[in-house]
């Protein structure tokens, strides 16, 4: 019970200085969200030229996880 009365805690100090409590514990930023998205697409394009399909796959799935939350925040703006 004590861990969840600190994270009540912290969302209520979050929202007296006028963060979201969500982006404020997270650190998710579209601009943070775009280095992510960009540093996947580059790491899938190297697993594809050395021939690791799996590392490709997963590193595309991930970069098309922060291209869904670019567009979220871009929503909730």
């Amino acid at each position: 019970m004590q861990h969840r009365d600190t994270q009540t805690k912290r969302r209520s100090q979050a929202n007296r200085n006028g963060a979201s409590s969500r982006d404020h514990r997270s650190g998710r930023s579209p601009g943070n969200a775009r280095l992510k998205y960009e540093s996947y697409l580059v790491r899938a394009r190297e697993a594809q030229l050395a021939g690791n399909i799996v590392e490709m796959e997963n590193c595309y799935q991930h970069a098309e996880h922060y291209l869904r939350l670019m567009k979220a925040l871009e929503v909730n703006a």
